[in-house]
């Protein structure tokens, strides 16, 4: 009896670094090795401090968890998106109208800035394998059965190892309790928080040049923080203060972490929510899809959003006391907003706001 295909992962094949000189951007380094070390949080924290002013972005390295497992997770994605069906793939689908980013969503479902052009990034998210199983049912994927295991697990290590230390260095840095923003996104607490497989399907040059070649429009993130896992193929940019766009230098054994909206909110905008995209990538990187493995987290559902009662907020007039606003109803609005259209347009100076939040929502 021939095994199932859907059974076969092969393994993880890390595509090659372009050899185009691109211009990157110079991103701070954050090694988690020192983090357990005497004074190693605050001297973390004190690094890290300046980038989330002024950059949003930055890179975590020795962070714990091993090559293997990342790779794993890269393989899985990749296994997920070209062997199962498209019945199996669509059995949760992504339900934007209600603002809700849980299962599948198909390539091509939107066309892109006016044109006939469609958006060509497919993408699944999974979300928390909490202690009592609240989203156990939430999937009907094949897939989610099939590896629940060992998707699962990768999904806490993340949080612990990665998100939560991340939320103690918020913490230090705004002179609060180093549980503040942890307690907030508990794991175990009911959130819009995900795992995220992405695939980006390599589109003709003609109809990348309609589109100024976006494969991503420019956006700020929605939620608290977002994790990117070493991705070789290039693509990422951030828009810095002048202005510009650099390229996100992929970090072998790295991982891309950037501040979202609502984390922005709670830091009275003293952590940056920084404008980013991806664009068509080096012309040697274009043989075959482009995978994505994230973690985005997102505030618990009891979570409201006000600025935090921080010290050096404080003394740098940033603190006002404003209405709350619950994160889990911010994120899911916002959520609604972005996708409502048929066409992923820039929605250049448009304006997204909750209560007393708002954001820019549209660039050029």
């Amino acid at each position: 009896m021939p095994i199932s295909k859907r059974n076969v992962v092969q393994p993880w094949s890390r595509p090659k670094p372009t050899k185009e000189a691109l211009d990157y951007s110079q991103l701070v380094t954050i090694d988690f090795s020192k983090f357990d070390k005497p004074n190693g949080k605050f001297e973390l924290a004190r690094d890290l401090a300046e980038a989330l002013q002024y950059d949003g972005f930055w890179v975590v390295v020795n962070f714990g968890i091993p090559q293997d497992l990342i790779d794993r997770q890269f393989a899985l994605g990749k296994h997920f998106f070209n062997n199962y069906s498209l019945e199996e793939k669509s059995a949760k689908e992504c339900d934007f109208e209600n603002g809700d980013y849980f299962g599948y969503k198909k390539v091509g479902a939107k066309t892109v800035f006016g044109t006939e052009v469609r958006e060509n990034v497919e993408t699944f998210n999974i979300p928390k394998f909490t202690k009592d199983d609240t989203y156990r049912e939430l999937l009907k994927q094949p897939f989610y059965d099939d590896f629940h295991d060992e998707v699962s697990s990768f999904s806490r290590i993340t949080q612990d190892l990665l998100v939560k230390r991340l939320y103690q260095l918020f913490a230090i840095i705004l002179e609060l309790d180093e549980s503040y923003f942890a307690s907030k996104h508990d794991y175990d607490l009911p959130s819009d928080t995900h795992l995220r497989y992405m695939q980006y399907h390599p589109r003709t040059l003609e109809d990348d040049e309609k589109v100024e070649r976006t494969w991503s429009r420019a956006h700020t993130d929605f939620g608290s923080l977002t994790l990117l896992f070493n991705q070789e193929v290039n693509g990422l940019q951030l828009k810095l203060s002048d202005n510009s766009w650099k390229y996100v230098k992929p970090v072998y054994g790295g991982v891309i972490c950037n501040i979202g909206d609502t984390l922005s909110f709670w830091s009275g905008g003293y952590f940056k929510s920084t404008i980013h995209r991806v664009i068509r990538p080096p012309e040697d990187q274009l043989d075959e899809p482009r995978v994505g493995l994230f973690y985005f987290d997102r505030p618990g559902k009891t979570a409201d959003i006000e600025i935090a009662p921080s010290p050096l907020l404080k003394r740098l007039g940033l603190y006002n006391k404003v209405e709350p606003v619950n994160g889990h109803h911010y994120v899911r609005q916002r959520v609604k907003n972005y996708h409502e259209s048929s066409d992923y347009g820039k929605r250049a100076g448009e304006v997204f706001q909750v209560g007393q939040f708002k954001i820019q929502d549209g660039f050029d």
